[in-house]
């Protein structure tokens, strides 16, 4: 598992490592059942502390992505309600829509945007 954590970034390190794995399992990185590693071994190995991993996994497994075993610690478990996703995906694709509008930005660019970016994760057609 390769993760890229910014240090300059004004995002949080615990959203970066979130966000990376969520990516990783759209990306089939990340397969249902695989184990990630210990928290103790992520944070040594990207120089971060093991409080930020470990705010980073509750936060995973709060958000249906992963659960906790005891023998095999964070596993990949994507349990989220369909429905819950899509009512979050709507409240955020609510404020980005703004955005793009207040910057002009069309309908069929944001489309565009949009489907270059799902392919990448192998989306549904």
């Amino acid at each position: 598992m390769i993760i890229e954590i910014d240090f300059n970034s004004d995002e949080a390190l615990y959203l970066q490592l979130r966000n990376q794995i969520i990516m990783g399992i759209a990306t089939a990185q990340f397969q249902e059942g695989d184990s990630l590693p210990s928290v103790r071994q992520l944070a040594d190995s990207i120089g971060i502390n093991m409080h930020t991993v470990n705010k980073a996994y509750t936060v995973l497994k709060q958000e249906g992505y992963v659960k906790v075993d005891r023998r095999k610690g964070a596993v990949i478990a994507i349990d989220v309600d369909r429905m819950q996703a899509l009512a979050e995906l709507k409240r955020e694709l609510q404020v980005i829509l703004a955005k793009s509008s207040c910057k002009n930005i069309s309908c069929e660019e944001v489309h565009q945007l949009i489907n270059e970016i799902y392919e990448d994760y192998g989306g549904l057609k």
